[in-house]
């Protein structure tokens, strides 16, 4: 397909159930306000982890959006995708008919999947041994039902997948989706990620791994990237879904469009398991790729909205990548980290960012990051401390790295006819 054959991706509908509010307005109002959503662990007894606060989400009934019967035969990650994708097709108007099913596709990451019921499960097993297992617990468990329930709860027929690039996988089903839109596989995409791993198990790896913050005394300031005093991240949890259309698709049926997706990009370290590549050079070229595949230079870049995960290495190595990236522009582009306010929902993250990043743009406002009182001397850009700020909003990056070395890159641009 040529360049000049490539479809315009916009953006129509968003939703969002996160732990600082469970749909789209308060999510950003949340942000907007410099809200944390961090506190002690109710999952769970926590009492003998090291690490005993989470970003949760309160007050989340599946039963408004499913019956009983389908809410007990998913697993909480599934339940949001579920939730979320009708939240952002109601708020899209987009109607799944017989007409357009199999134009419309599903793109959820995860990066565990239904870590809940597999620990449930595998203490039914040695409790109560193999027989007493149930059999709803593989098709519970497996990351791509989040996308698979998503269709046969909407009947979206279209091109269905589920990227698994642990914390880069939201921003890379996101981006995957953009490609399909663009290159005339699908008319529209219901995209983005989910996660629900506040476990027993998954903070106890965490915090063997010394990656999860210990202030369990104060939990609403455990989550400070950016910040000399940070000490590890703060596992969160949720989904964001955005509905991405064809331009043309869009203006045919008179679609409110918030914004317009103009790059994507992902890159690997090759580098280490978990750290990622000192000086951040794969980050860098990520950044890079993105910037060109839409066409934007980096004095035309007006937020980034950071992976910044409060974690001592992916801090400053984020901050070199984007000085690398962007040279001298730099300095002058707004950064934040709103897993600052939600805690890091690993796959999930990218799916609620793309969300905050499609509503800077639209809104022209940007949330800032939180918690940031001390900033680290190797951290020296500007990360909008602790009170959003009001300003032209015309592209914004939002970047995502994974374990594993994966990097992802998406460019949100305003929309113009």
């Amino acid at each position: 397909m040529t360049e000049l054959e490539k479809k315009r991706v916009v953006i129509t509908g968003l939703g969002a159930i996160t732990p600082i509010g469970n749909d789209l307005a308060s999510y950003w109002q949340g942000l907007l306000a410099g809200r944390s959503g961090v506190g002690p662990i109710t999952h769970f007894d926590a009492a003998q982890h090291v690490t005993r606060i989470a970003a949760e989400v309160k007050g989340f009934d599946p039963l408004q959006y499913m019956d009983r019967k389908d809410a007990k035969r998913m697993d909480r990650f599934a339940q949001f995708a579920v939730a979320t994708s009708q939240q952002a097709l109601a708020d899209a108007q987009l109607e799944i008919t017989a007409l357009n099913a199999e134009q419309i596709g599903v793109m959820i990451g995860t990066g565990v999947g239904g870590l809940k019921i597999m620990e449930e499960q595998q203490a039914v097993y040695l409790n109560r041994g193999p027989s007493r297992c149930s059999p709803f617990m593989v098709p519970m468990m497996i990351a791509n039902m989040a996308a698979g329930l998503t269709a046969i709860h909407t009947g979206a027929q279209g091109p269905n997948s589920c990227p698994v690039t642990a914390c880069a996988a939201g921003s890379n089903a996101i981006g995957d989706a953009f490609r399909l839109v663009q290159q005339g596989y699908a008319q529209a995409m219901i995209c983005g990620g989910t996660e629900a791993a506040v476990t027993p198990l998954s903070v106890a790896g965490f915090g063997s791994a010394r990656a999860l913050s210990t202030r369990n005394d104060e939990p609403q300031i455990a989550s400070r990237p950016f910040d000399r005093d940070r000490d590890g991240f703060v596992i969160g949890e949720g989904c964001g879904i955005l509905i991405l259309e064809a331009l043309d698709h869009a203006l045919s049926r008179g679609a409110r469009i918030y914004a317009e997706i103009t790059g994507y990009s992902m890159t690997c370290d090759a580098y280490h398991m978990t750290a990622p590549v000192p000086g951040g050079a794969g980050a860098a070229r990520c950044i890079q790729l993105a910037l060109k595949d839409a066409g934007v230079t980096p004095d035309q870049v007006s937020y980034i909205n950071a992976h910044g995960t409060s974690t001592p290495a992916n801090d400053p190595t984020e901050t070199q990548a984007i000085k690398t990236a962007l040279g001298d522009a730099a300095q002058k582009i707004p950064v934040s980290s709103t897993k600052s306010m939600t805690g890091h929902l690993l796959g999930g993250s990218g799916g609620i960012e793309g969300v905050a990043a499609t509503m800077a743009v639209n809104q022209d406002q940007v949330p800032p990051t939180i918690n940031l009182d001390n900033p680290d001397e190797n951290c020296d850009l500007d990360y909008v401390p602790n009170q959003s700020r009001a300003l032209p909003v015309d592209v914004t990056l939002s970047n995502s790295f994974g374990f594993g070395g994966h990097n992802v890159t998406l460019v949100f641009q305003k929309y113009r006819s």
